[in-house]
Parts: C-alpha cells; sequence; structure tokens
C-alpha cells in the first residue's frame, strides 16, 4: 500500500506541476495575497474530487462520451480567451497592477474563476479522471492507497505555489513586473485555448 500511495504521490504531482492556467491563476492570487487559503482549498478539493471520480470508475464513462468532452473543449478555450484578454489589457496599465491601488477582487469571483478554470478544463478530465483512474487500478488492491497518494500531491503542490507565492512578492512591489507576470498569464492562456481548438 505504501509503494502504491508513493507512486500516487509522484505521479500526480508530475501531471499537476506542469503550468497550466490553473497553475497560474493560484499563483497570481498567491503573489496578491488575495483569498490564498480558500483557492489552495477549492483547487485541491476538485483534484480529490476528480481524482476519486476516476478511481471510482468516471474514466471509462468520459471516454465513451466524445460529445461532453468536445463541448467542454470548446467552452474551456472561450472562456481561457477571456482571461487572456484580461490579462493582456492589465498589462497595458502597468500603473493599475498594484494590488494596493487595484482593490481586492470579491471572493464569490476569485473562486468562480478558480472552478472554471479547473472544470471547463478537459485535459483536467483526461490526465486526472482517465490516466489516474486507470494507473490506480494498476496498483491493485492498492488503487485508493494510490489516489490518496494523487490527493495529498495536490494538496502539497497548491499549498506551496499559492503560500510559497507571497516570497516574490518584494519582485512584484514593481508595477512592472505584475506587467511581466500578466504579459505571461495572457500568453499562457491563450496558448491553451489554441491547444484545445487544435
Amino acid at each position: 500500500m505504501t509503494s502504491a500511495a508513493l507512486a500516487g504521490f509522484l505521479t500526480g504531482l508530475s501531471l499537476i506541476v506542469a503550468i497550466g492556467a490553473q497553475n497560474a491563476f493560484v499563483l497570481r492570487q498567491g503573489i496578491r495575497r488575495e483569498h490564498v487559503l480558500p483557492v489552495v482549498a477549492v483547487c485541491a478539493a476538485a483534484d480529490a474530487l476528480l481524482i476519486a471520480a476516476g478511481i471510482a470508475g468516471l474514466g471509462a464513462l468520459v471516454t465513451s462520451h466524445p460529445t461532453v468532452l468536445a463541448v467542454t473543449r470548446y467552452a474551456g478555450a472561450a472562456f481561457l480567451l477571456v482571461l487572456a484578454v484580461g490579462a493582456a489589457l492589465r498589462a497595458r496599465r502597468p500603473e493599475r497592477l498594484d494590488p494596493a491601488t487595484e482593490g481586492p477582487a470579491a471572493l464569490g469571483a476569485v473562486l468562480s474563476t478558480c472552478l472554471a478554470l479547473t472544470f471547463l478544463n478537459p485535459h483536467v478530465y483526461l490526465d486526472t479522471v482517465v490516466l489516474l483512474g486507470s494507473l490506480a487500478h494498476q496498483h491493485d488492491p492498492g488503487a485508493w492507497a494510490f489516489g490518496a497518494g494523487a490527493m495529498v500531491a495536490s494538496v502539497a503542490w497548491f499549498t506551496a505555489l499559492g503560500f510559497g507565492a507571497t516570497y516574490l512578492r518584494p519582485v512584484f512591489a514593481r508595477p512592472r513586473a505584475w506587467q511581466v507576470l500578466d504579459v505571461a498569464i495572457a500568453v499562457v492562456m491563450a496558448t491553451l485555448a489554441v491547444l484545445l481548438l487544435i
């Protein structure tokens, strides 16, 4: 069981660490020190739910309904493009990027964005539900131990990313640094949107 949990931890970490829209969002919230704990909790809980669903057999259901994945793909691409445009517009006005002057975002809006970035991403279903679910069953009877390891990896990663980002705050005391970050976020979001469409 311990080896299955370790395998799950390492597999989960390898899938989640890749730069993506969700990670970019958590990083930005961490730097801003804005609703970090709820964002980290929602991301980790969503991952845990999807991992559990994959082990319970949702992966087979997802792969047997390609229309659902296609709809999710187009909706996710549209949402990512909206976020890319928003980040690009923020980057055009670097003097407004200082969190002290920009003002805090409402918790509901932040969590809605976080949930959309998670559940409108078709790759989350392929990686977390289908791939992790099938890999977990290769460790039977330790499938759920594998899943628990992957869930711990998710909690560890989002906690490190969200709260570790606060150490970058001195760098982001300058508007120019926020401008560079938002340009990078816009590029990541737009690239992911295009990749989803093609």
